[in-house]
């Protein structure tokens, strides 16, 4: 869960003190590295240790511009010893795959696109590649069918629970103009030790030498309706961010992410128009 944000007490939702698994579709395109130098040439070219896993093991990772830029995020499951499936959002499967092949050279690998389902089951803990978009327990199955006895789980819940672990979305949070530690996507999808990939050098000067100047952010609107997304945030009438994502939530009534201006403190109260916004 992302630091500063908090699942509220009232705003668990039933399952978590029920038996039942909660599951639900997660659209993704899928790219397949295979071949005795498919680990080492991950590994080189992503933000995170690849080398590292074990079979069936799995990582968030970043495939990036030589200027830090996000191509696209990953999940890279090692499927065998010399066997990667890499993971990402609808739509990026050809530009992730194209990317590799132009810069695969003499590595003796193959890199093609699948064709593959995925379902995410909430609550549970294990089975599956580890999710960790939703705060909760939660694993992605591919080409599996979900446990016996589980039920649906509806959008706008999923989008709540996200939006509360402030974890975020290609399309919403993310895109390519968005700096990975801008969105926090340096605790958990950057290795700092691992060898040179792509976008390296200014990753790591980020991280060592400066912040980004805006952070991710989970707000609490104090509003019962949704409102136009890209509204403005501000304080003492100076624009200080936008929100990206909003989801109706039963503590808060409606919640949100969105980039903040790295200068404002996490408990200082922002504006969007006349309501006040709290920071959580």
């Amino acid at each position: 869960m992302a630091a500063g944000l908090r699942l509220p007490a009232r705003g668990y939702p039933r399952w978590m003190t029920e038996t039942s698994l909660q599951v639900a579709p997660r659209p993704r395109d899928y790219v397949a590295v295979n071949g005795p130098d498919a680990i080492d040439y991950v590994n080189r070219m992503v933000s995170n240790d690849v080398a590292a896993l074990a079979v069936d093991g799995s990582c968030e990772a970043l495939l990036l511009t030589a200027k830090g830029r996000i191509i696209a995020p990953l999940v890279v499951w090692r499927r065998g010893d010399d066997d990667l499936l890499l993971l990402t959002e609808p739509g990026l499967g050809e530009a992730v795959r194209s990317v590799l092949l132009r810069m695969r050279l003499r590595a003796k690998c193959e890199v093609t696109s699948e064709p593959h389902t995925s379902v995410v089951v909430l609550g549970l803990g294990e089975g599956g590649i580890a999710c960790d978009d939703y705060g909760v327990p939660a694993v992605e199955l591919i080409d599996t069918d979900p446990p016996a006895g589980s039920g649906p789980v509806s959008e706008e819940e999923l989008e709540r629970l996200r939006i509360l672990a402030g974890r975020p979305r290609w399309g919403s949070e993310l895109d390519d103009s968005v700096l990975p530690a801008e969105a926090g996507l340096d605790r958990y999808a950057i290795s700092f030790t691992k060898g040179c990939y792509p976008g390296q050098e200014p990753i790591a000067r980020m991280h060592h030498r400066g912040r980004p100047n805006r952070t991710l952010r989970g707000l609490a609107l104090g509003v019962d309706e949704l409102p136009a997304p890209e509204l403005e945030l501000t304080l003492e009438d100076k624009v200080v961010g936008r929100i990206t994502s909003t989801a109706l939530d039963p503590a808060h009534g409606v919640v949100a992410l969105g980039y903040v201006r790295r200068e404002v403190e996490p408990d200082v109260e922002l504006a969007l128009g006349t309501q006040v916004v709290r920071q959580l």
